[in-house]
C-alpha cells in the first residue's frame, strides 16, 4: 500500500514528540549484549514503533566535555591523546557526536532499508564517524547487507558505543590494533528480525574492509581484510543471571613495498632482504573472544566483562599501530616489522540498588611483542616492543537519562627494560572528570 503524504504540521509535531520520547528514555549504561549503534535489533525498537508516518527518522547525539590531570607535564596518554610538553592538566571536548538514522519498514513492521550518518565535532576538527546503508531481505528476514563506513565486527569493546562505555576510553590494545574502530567496506550479517525465530539469540557478521581504517584517506594496496564475529546474545540460565559471549577473527595484512622485512623470533628480530619480498603480503591476523556476565543480587547489579586478543601484527619499527599509509615514502619505503602480540581487559562493575550510582574497576594490558620482555629489551628495540598494563577505577553518576558524571583514575605501568627512557616506570597516571550530555 502506498504511503500517503504527511502534512508539514503533523511532521513537525511528530519530530518534536520523538525528540522528547527518545531524550527521556535513553539508556544510561551499556547493555550486557553487544547492541551498539550498528546493530538495529535493539537500537531501533523505539525507532520502528514511533515513526510510522515518517518512515522512521531519528536524530540523536552526545557530547563529552572533560577535565584531566596528568601525573607529569607532557605525559604520554591513550586517554584522549598525549599531553603537550609543558601541560599537566587540560580541558577538552573529547567527543561531540550528532547522528541521523533513517529506516523504512514494510507492512509487517520489518525493516527493509536502513541508513545512518554520524559525525564527530570537537576543537580538533570535524570528522565523519559513520556513513553507511543497510538493506534487509524480507523473505526469511534473517540476512542484511551493510556498505559504507562503519565499525568492524570484531570484539565487544571496539563496537561498544563511547556514550555507553563505563570507562573514559577503550583499552590501549583496542586503540592500537583498530584506531578509530571504523573502516570502509561491506558486511553480510545473519541477524533474525523476528523474536520468535529459533536462532534469534545468534548473530553472525562477515565483512570485507580496506584494512587501514579511517586513519587513511584512501586504500594504499589491493589487499583487503576479512573480519568476522559470531555472538550469542543475552541468555538467562537463571532469572538473576544473564550471559552473552562472542568470538572474532580478523584475517588481513598489507602489501610489502620494500625487500627488508623484520620478523620477530625467539632470539630477536631477524631481517629478510629477499628481493621477492616486494609485493608480498605481510600478515595481520587477530583472534579474539569475549564474555559478559550479569548478576542481580540484594546489593544491586554486578557485571563482569572480559575479552582477550592474540595474533600477529605488521607495523613499523617505532609503533605497533596499523599503518594508515605506506611507511616511509614511495621512493624510500620503510621496512615492516612483524610481531606476535597479546592483550586483554577485564571489567568489574557494580550498580547500587539505586542504579544512578555505579562503581567500576578495569584492568587491561597490551604486549605488542610477546617474544621479548623486561631486561631482554635493550637498545635493539623501541617503545613499540614494551608491554603496558593499566588499572582504572572510578564512579559513574547517572544524574538523569540525559546527563552522566564520570570520575576515573588510571594507574599505568610499563615493564622496566634496559632501553633508554624505559628503565623505570613512566609517570603517566591520569585522572579524568567528564560530563556527558546526550539526547
Amino acid at each position: 500500500m502506498a504511503n500517503r503524504p504527511l502534512p508539514l504540521g503533523r511532521f513537525l509535531l511528530y519530530l518534536i514528540m520523538a525528540g522528547v520520547v527518545f531524550g527521556t528514555t535513553s539508556k544510561c549504561r551499556a547493555q550486557l549484549i553487544m547492541d551498539n549503534l550498528t546493530d538495529t535489533t535493539q537500537y531501533s525498537e523505539g525507532l520502528f514503533a514511533i515513526y510510522k508516518d515518517m518512515n522512521r527518522l531519528r536524530f540523536s547525539g552526545y557530547m563529552q566535555p572533560q577535565y584531566q590531570v596528568a601525573q607529569l607535564a607532557g605525559a604520554p596518554s591513550f586517554n584522549g591523546g598525549d599531553f603537550p610538553e609543558e601541560v599537566n592538566n587540560r580541558f577538552m571536548l573529547r567527543r561531540g557526536r550528532l547522528r541521523v538514522d533513517y529506516s523504512h519498514v514494510n507492512e509487517e513492521g520489518l525493516p527493509t532499508i536502513y541508513f545512518a550518518y554520524q559525525f564527530d565535532g570537537t576543537e580538533r576538527g570535524v570528522f565523519t564517524r559513520d556513513f553507511f546503508g543497510r538493506v534487509y531481505e524480507n523473505k526469511w528476514s534473517v540476512f542484511n547487507l551493510s556498505a559504507g563506513i562503519f565499525p568492524r565486527p570484531f570484539g565487544y569493546e571496539i563496537n561498544l558505543s563511547s556514550s555507553d562505555r563505563e570507562s573514559p576510553e577503550r583499552g590501549r590494545m583496542s586503540q592500537i590494533l583498530m584506531r578509530t574502530e571504523r573502516d570502509v567496506g561491506a558486511m553480510l550479517s545473519f541477524q533474525p528480525q523476528r523474536d520468535d525465530h529459533p536462532l534469534s539469540f545468534l548473530r553472525i557478521d562477515l565483512g570485507v574492509f580496506n584494512g587501514q581504517g579511517l586513519t587513511s584517506p584512501n586504500d594504499f594496496d589491493s589487499y583487503k581484510d576479512i573480519v568476522s564475529r559470531i555472538s550469542v546474545k543475552e541468555l538467562k540460565p537463571d532469572p538473576n543471571i544473564s550471559i552473552s559471549a562472542g568470538a572474532s577473527i580478523l584475517y588481513g595484512g598489507m602489501e610489502q613495498f620494500t625487500r627488508e622485512i623484520y620478523r620477530m623470533q625467539t632470539e630477536g628480530f631477524r631481517i629478510d632482504r629477499s628481493p621477492s619480498n616486494v609485493g608480498k603480503i605481510a600478515p595481520r591476523h587477530y583472534y579474539g573472544a569475549d564474555v559478559q556476565l550479569g548478576i542481580k543480587n540484594p546489593l544491586g547489579q554486578t557485571t563482569v566483562r572480559a575479552e582477550g586478543i592474540t595474533g600477529t601484527q605488521t607495523s613499523t619499527q617505532t609503533t605497533s599501530e596499523t599503518p594508515g599509509s605506506i611507511p616511509g615514502t614511495l621512493l624510500t619505503p620503510a621496512p615492516l616489522y612483524i610481531r606476535p602480540f597479546n592483550g586483554a581487559y577485564f571489567y568489574f562493575l557494580h550498580s547500587l540498588p539505586n542504579p544512578q550510582h555505579q562503581f567500576g574497576i578495569k584492568y587491561d594490558w597490551y604486549d605488542p611483542n610477546a617474544l621479548v620482555a623486561g631486561q631482554d629489551i635493550d637498545e635493539g628495540y623501541t617503545p613499540a616492543d614494551v608491554r603496558f598494563a593499566t588499572l582504572g577505577m572510578g564512579y559513574n553518576y547517572y544524574i538523569n537519562a540525559n546527563l552522566r558524571l564520570l570520575l576515573w583514575y588510571e594507574v599505568v605501568r610499563n615493564e622496566k627494560t634496559r632501553m633508554e627512557g624505559y628503565q623505570q616506570d613512566l609517570e603517566d597516571n591520569i585522572f579524568t572528570c567528564r560530563l556527558q550530555f546526550r539526547f
